[in-house]
């Protein structure tokens, strides 16, 4: 059988005078969901339960694979099905809705050639039974409620397995619930206990201001906007009398509180944050903008809703986000699988369907007929704290980048393990312009945002950040350990970011062994073509990209170590960032560590704002690190501004990292 096909026409024009930022409405996001529906169909299988899409497979095998392709599409054509309420719109997608049906009859069929893996504990048919169970929800009506007996009956006993089995003690938890959940609203066995159970686990992560770590540990990332956020609001429209007023009250205040947050990690082009795990779904970062809007739980003015949540959508759009094939790939703006995991199959990417839920909302809502208003990044300079995660935000209007400093995300289980470092949550930062380095295999010698202590056979490795706070204000703190460091004695790190405007001051206290060296890395720039631009000199370097985006580092205190500093020098790579195909990575190295602890100070920079950028004497001159009478720290940055590091929080990192500083 042949996938049947939706008229599908092109884009419509934009519209600068409903939406003057990204020109994007309505009519642009149900057709960004045709062209990715459409362009689906020649991966179907001969009975439409799965998409076979090309791509690395999943470590689920191929046939999870094909369910992945089948449960996350249909999620986008639930929501596109939907929300079609314009006259004889539902009857032009009546092929969608006997696509997605033919494909539940194939795939619940024991007997058929295509049908669907079981549910088992721990398995990625989990996942996708969410999926199936929310899109079968939503488009009840049209869907579920038509198809035949035995097939409805099917579709229960494939799903019942998820009664009694054991998910992943993470945002998997939800997946239960939604399940279950819907199996409840169609009068099929399930464990009132189960769903209960996943959503109290809600509260043991719970961790203030809107945010969840996804299970135990520092697990902090966008499945707050696409998971612990979203799915609780989508469990209580299933549910809708059996949920209890009371908890998804609480669900709601908890969003609204993350959404006073989460409208900050967007760039004034759109770009999402790029920190955490599964950035290949993109722009389902957008997700939970849509969620608070649909239950009126968020403090967004809706024009500036649609206008965070659009210029997501245009920024990939603008890149070639899907490919010339229509498809999404496993990647960032091009194909890149380091920005997967290692379980990813090729449809996993299509989570970004999530993206889509603000088509649940009719076209009249506000959301869809305010006009856009710009997100908080392109009207003001902003420094914010996140205890919850141990994060700084720091952006500005400039040139509309964000920048985020981690004090207090690691993605670590609490018990100890020996697991390689994630680049996605080891990094002393992140931005909306650049990405990580993420090598292939892991191990870097050279990488981006990372203090290291190193010898030619070993560098230190931030794996478990330690918090040493993040509060009020422009200050957060941390240290790490590292006993494989060589030479003579594990080294440990303790780091003070201080954040202004573009830059950032950062206090080292590094505790090392004699002779080992001191590396610092800053942000990486990518580029496909034009190499960047290199000035450097005694304690300073300049990497500036064509574009203008220009990353610096100067040394502030203790990188003249017994004489006068070495210049900063850059470090190029190939095939090692999301963002091109080249990157260069400004550094600076204290040849010989005189043993004990050490304090070194940094001046950190990422600037597209030509005020700065095209002016090292600007970008960097007036910035430095004094010590106080009563042994605190007082920091001035180029302009100016000054922080003040407390005695006590520079007393808490010395007994961390072990001794007196040698200031």
């Amino acid at each position: 059988m042949t996938a049947p096909s939706v008229t599908t026409p092109g884009p419509p024009p934009a519209d600068h005078h409903l939406s003057p930022l990204t020109g994007y409405t309505r009519a642009h996001w149900e057709a960004a969901a045709d062209r990715l529906l459409d362009a689906l169909r020649p991966y179907a299988t001969p009975g439409l339960a799965q998409y076979r899409l090309p791509g690395r497979t999943g470590y689920s095998g191929e046939q999870a694979d094909g369910l992945e392709g089948y449960a996350r599409s249909f999620l986008l054509a639930a929501f596109r099905i939907a929300g079609a309420t314009r006259p004889g719109e539902r009857e032009r997608l009546a092929p969608l809705i006997e696509r997605y049906a033919a494909g539940l009859t194939a795939g619940t069929d024991p007997g058929h050639p295509e049908h669907w893996p079981p549910i088992k504990d721990r398995s990625q048919p989990m996942v996708e039974a969410a999926s199936v169970a929310i899109a079968l929800h939503e488009t009840r009506p049209w869907l579920w409620d038509l198809l035949d007996d035995q097939v409805r009956g099917r579709v229960v006993d494939w799903l019942a397995d998820f009664v009694g089995a054991t998910a992943n003690d993470s945002n998997w938890r939800l997946f239960q619930v939604v399940v279950e959940e819907f199996l409840a609203s169609v009068g099929a066995p399930h464990r009132r206990s189960e769903i209960e159970a996943g959503l109290a686990r809600l509260d043991d992560w719970y961790r203030g201001d809107g945010w969840y770590t996804d299970g135990d540990g520092q697990k902090f990332d966008y499945y707050n906007a696409w998971a612990l956020h979203l799915y609780p609001v989508l469990w209580a429209r299933i549910a809708g009398e059996r949920a209890d007023p009371s908890l998804t009250a609480g669900h709601r205040e908890r969003l609204r509180a993350f959404l006073e947050t989460h409208q900050y990690f967007f760039g004034a082009d759109g770009a999402p944050l790029h920190q955490g795990r599964s950035l290949t779904y993109r722009y389902g970062t957008a997700a939970a903008l849509w969620a608070g809007a649909l239950v009126g739980a968020t403090p967004l003015p809706p024009g500036r809703t649609r206008r965070l949540a659009s210029g997501a959508l245009k920024h990939f759009t603008d890149r070639g986000v899907p490919g010339p094939d229509g498809l999404l790939s496993l990647g960032w703006y091009h194909p890149y699988l380091p920005v997967t995991q290692p379980y990813s199959g090729p449809a996993s990417p299509y989570w970004a369907a999530k993206a889509f839920l603000g088509l649940l909302l009719p076209d009249t809502h506000p959301v869809w007929t305010a006009t856009e208003e710009p997100g908080p990044v392109e009207t003001r300079d902003t420094v914010l704290a996140l205890p919850g995660p141990g994060w700084l935000l720091h952006s500005t209007a400039a040139d509309g980048i964000v920048r985020l400093v981690n004090h207090g995300s690691d993605r670590r289980s609490p018990t100890p393990d020996e697991q390689p470092e994630s680049p996605h949550y080891s990094r002393l930062a992140y931005s909306t312009a650049t990405a990580p380095q993420t090598p292939p295999d892991g191990h870097a010698t050279t990488i981006d945002h990372h203090i290291a202590v190193l010898d030619a056979s070993a560098v230190s490795r931030r794996r478990r950040i330690h918090r040493l706070g993040a509060a009020d204000g422009a200050l957060a703190a941390s240290w790490y350990t590292d006993d494989g460091t060589a030479p003579g004695a594990p080294a440990s790190v303790a780091t003070v970011s201080a954040v202004h405007r573009a830059w950032e001051i950062r206090v080292h206290l590094v505790h090392a062994g004699v002779g080992a060296a001191v590396r610092e890395t800053g942000w990486s720039l990518a580029y496909d073509d034009t190499p960047c631009t290199v000035e450097a000199g005694p304690g300073w370097v300049v990497a500036r990209r064509a574009d203008g985006l220009t990353s610096a580092l100067a040394g502030l205190h203790g990188w003249d170590g017994s004489g006068e500093p070495r210049d900063g020098l850059v470090v190029q790579a190939t095939g090692l960032n999301a963002y091109g195909q080249h990157s260069a990575t400004p550094a600076l190295v204290l040849p010989h560590h005189p043993g004990g602890t050490l304090l070194l100070a940094t001046l950190v920079v990422l600037t597209r704002d030509p005020r700065l950028a095209h002016d090292p004497h600007a970008l960097c001159h007036g910035a430095r690190v004094r010590t106080t009478q009563d042994g605190g720290l007082d920091l001035r940055f180029p302009d100016g501004h000054r922080e003040r590091l407390d005695p006590a929080l520079t007393a808490t990192a010395r007994e961390r990292v072990g001794g007196a500083p040698a200031y």
